[in-house]
């Protein structure tokens, strides 16, 4: 795509987006394209697949879409990849049908590089922010002059700081002695990916993480102060999903269940874009659900496969672009016969993806199932939403720990140590209840409340995140 010279001014600076082609990566980076975009009015650049960009554009939530026009998306073509479908797998429950597509990412190096080049020629600096499972791609950002990169972190404070283990654990005595083990986090593929990708890291100008110092503060000078040391600074901005949500639609079906509900009574089920159950424990959970009595808005379906509008896919809907609640997802879940009809008055069952900062955001939402992905994690914080926490992979463990034992704003559903059992329909209830209805939830819902109310103040003018994102901004566009 060629670059307008039409707003070329002196001193000028351009911001170009590279994510990682996954959704809570996609996401993240464009929440941040568009804070930037929209409050900073510079120049903001979002360069992927074309599949992925389209994807990161579909799913756009708790903006309104007239927003993207402010982002200039390049789209870019990727070889043939053949991703399976993905399998459940108890003992190593990372979604590997997703490497072939990770394989195919180096791909995007050499547009992404011409790319660069030519804004090069545009402005006074190019300013590359990438994730960390891109840093191969955007490796020739240091071979032109005025181009810099930062390399942008998906995940938490506490789960970065966690790496270096022993001196964390001095940090804050809610920690556990012992944090849940990286093992089966992880298949040994992905893990010789992010091998590679470590082995360009170094040139960044500094790092990014989507986190606020009033969520995760001790954490945060932790890492600032190992900037210090590495000369590198360390820029906590978030969150960057926004707080107050603009609806996509204000007649969506799921709104419209929601409204007859009273507040903070409805447990909000969903473990992510990435996650696969067995048939045996998407069972077990329906029947746990039904048991506790609790009113609940189950989001039941497929993890993404490689391309989310390939025909196999998409079924018998043609029209995704108009969103990704018109799309078939998850059909081949089948549950107990007669289920859904039985929970009728008090249960949702979406086989769907869903706008979940629109779901967190409404009142009758009091608890939050969740696989603790960074993405679900911050939300549910933001929306003052309690979380029952069942990891299943990545960062997830760690992220489970600090909702449940630094925090204290959630109750733990399966400890990571024993992941690859079958969590029983009675588990399930136990913790349901637990959340949802007894006195050690609602001090959990308080104490989550009362975080999203100094996160909420945090985005108001002088609050913590506008003066963050003004220290990057202003740190970007010196001269």
């Amino acid at each position: 795509m060629e670059v307008q010279n039409c707003c070329k001014q002196e001193h000028q600076v351009v911001i170009l987006m590279v994510p990682l082609p996954a959704q809570g990566h996609l996401n993240q980076l464009l929440h941040f394209s568009l804070h930037i975009s929209t409050q900073f009015k510079l120049p903001v650049h979002f360069a992927g697949s074309s599949t992925h960009n389209r994807q990161a554009k579909t799913r756009l939530h708790g903006w309104s879409s007239q927003y993207l026009n402010n982002i200039h998306f390049h789209d870019f073509k990727l070889p043939p990849y053949n991703c399976p479908a993905p399998k459940p797998d108890p003992l190593v429950p990372f979604p590997a049908h997703l490497q072939p597509l990770f394989d195919s990412i180096d791909h995007l190096r050499e547009p992404i590089y011409e790319l660069i080049q030519e804004l090069s020629t545009k402005f006074y600096r190019v300013v590359v922010i990438h994730d960390t499972g891109m840093a191969s791609v955007v490796q020739d950002v240091k071979s032109i002059p005025n181009a810099e990169n930062y390399a942008f972190l998906t995940i938490s404070a506490f789960t970065l700081s966690a790496m270096n283990q022993e001196q964390f654990l001095d940090l804050d005595s809610d920690i556990p002695n012992s944090l849940p083990s990286m093992d089966g986090c992880f298949t040994p593929e992905i893990l010789k990916y992010f091998e590679k990708q470590h082995k360009f890291f170094g040139f960044e100008s500094g790092r990014i993480c989507n986190t606020s110092r009033l969520i995760e503060g001790k954490f945060v000078e932790y890492l600032e102060k190992l900037s210090r040391n590495s000369e590198k600074k360390f820029f906590p901005i978030g969150p960057l999903n926004p707080i107050q949500i603009e609806r996509t639609d204000d007649e969506n079906y799921i709104q419209k269940w929601l409204e007859k509900h009273e507040k903070d009574s409805v447990l909000y089920v969903s473990f992510g874009s990435t996650t696969s159950m067995t048939d045996e424990q998407i069972t077990e959970l329906a029947l746990g659900l039904e048991r506790s009595g609790v009113k609940f808005l189950w989001v039941l379906r497929n993890a993404d496969n490689g391309d989310i509008f390939s025909p196999s896919k998409i079924g018998n809907y043609q029209d995704c672009d108009r969103g990704c609640n018109n799309v078939s997802w998850g059909l081949n879940y089948r549950l107990l016969e007669g289920y859904e009809e039985r929970v009728k008055e008090r249960g949702m069952v979406i086989r769907e993806w869903v706008s979940q900062l629109e779901i967190l955001a409404h009142p009758s939402i009091g608890g939050f199932m969740s696989h603790c992905g960074w993405n679900s994690c911050i939300e549910s914080i933001s929306m003052g939403v309690p979380i029952a926490t069942w990891p299943m992979h990545s960062d997830q463990p760690r992220n489970a720990v600090l909702i449940t034992d630094v925090l204290k704003i959630g109750i733990q559903v399966k400890d990571w140590a024993r992941r690859a059992e079958l969590v029983s329909s009675s588990m399930i209830c136990n913790v349901v209840v637990r959340l949802m209805v007894s006195d050690e939830g609602k001090e959990m819902r308080k104490r989550a409340q009362e975080l999203a109310d100094r996160v909420r103040a945090s985005v108001a003018k002088d609050g913590v995140f506008r003066k963050e994102m003004a220290s990057f901004i202003s740190h970007i566009t010196r001269l």
